[in-house]
């Protein structure tokens, strides 16, 4: 099946909605789009072994995009990956018209599947989720990914309001950082049918696929891409004690890509790698020296750099 082609049927999407599918970060230099590097950065992907890309996503930078290049850098994406791995297109708003204008465009750029965030900021109650959705679904082809991260969106989608999401034929799967691991369980009992269970937290990710999950949109894996594909074909092979040995290795990494505001932390350790800049926009500033410092010295204990 290739995988720039729309699919609608939940069991083959669930067949390319697995394993490390790293949202990736968007180069910048002097605060314009680095194209070659973002390119680059697609075949480095590929080459490691990564599963899928999530392009423009929240560590993506996508709430400081303009609408323009929002749209380019998933043109681009898309045009890189050229077919060697899926592509998911960062679509989410609080504002449901917005989402499916980004929706629209990431069908026409030949996206998988988009991701779409819980309606941040406006806070609506449980009712309101389902029907932001619901015109997602009614208003674009392309699968959609749910991601609920109470975190940020202050709002969280409850499993009794996924499992009626899951019903609306367009709805996928689910990104799930909500850090709470008794949540696939008690959704796998409300859905009936195919559905893809990512996991939205690197730290989550054995114990999420143990209960059930098959995979992991990750921020670490944008610097140690091979290792968390390892991780996941493990899970996959019920090996789940040697998947809990690699898990132990990349936890310190991992935190430490969120000891500071994210994206500033993982794009200094792709920096190390020589793959981009360091550059974020603001809000998000530079790494203080003591947690480049730290994040060095966990990037050279994992033989990265």
């Amino acid at each position: 099946m290739s995988v720039n082609s729309t699919v609608t049927d939940k069991s083959a999407m669930k067949a390319l909605l697995k394993g490390s599918i790293v949202a990736l970060v968007t180069p910048f230099k002097n605060n314009e789009i680095d194209e070659p590097a973002l390119r680059n950065l697609v075949d480095w992907h590929v080459a490691q072994g990564t599963h899928g890309i999530v392009a423009v996503g929240t560590t993506g930078e996508c709430p400081t995009l303009s609408l323009e290049e929002h749209c380019q850098i998933l043109d681009i994406v898309v045009s890189q990956a050229a077919g060697r791995l899926p592509v998911i297109a960062g679509a989410g708003s609080n504002n449901p018209t917005d989402a499916i204008l980004l929706s629209n465009h990431a069908q026409a750029a030949g996206a998988i599947a988009t991701l779409h965030v819980a309606g941040y900021y406006n806070r609506p109650c449980q009712e309101g989720l389902f029907q932001h959705f619901k015109a997602i679904n009614d208003n674009n082809d392309l699968p959609i990914i749910v991601y609920n991260i109470p975190g940020r969106a202050i709002v969280d989608i409850q499993p009794e309001t996924l499992a009626r999401m899951a019903e609306l034929e367009n709805v996928v799967g689910i990104k799930d950082a909500t850090g709470d691991l008794s949540r696939p369980w008690l959704e796998r009992q409300l859905i009936k049918g195919d559905f893809s269970f990512l996991s939205g937290d690197d730290c989550t990710t054995v114990a999420y696929n143990v209960s059930g999950g098959n995979g992991l949109i990750s921020v670490s894996a944008n610097v140690a891409p091979k290792l968390y594909a390892q991780v996941q074909e493990l899970t996959f092979a019920g090996k789940y004690v040697e998947a809990r040995e690699l898990q132990d290795r990349l936890i310190t990494l991992h935190n430490l890509m969120f000891k500071e505001t994210s994206p500033a932390g993982v794009k200094y350790a792709v920096s190390l790698l020589g793959l981009c800049e360091p550059e974020c926009r603001l809000p998000v500033i530079e790494l203080t020296q003591g947690t480049k410092d730290e994040i060095r010295a966990a990037m050279v204990e994992l033989e990265l750099i």
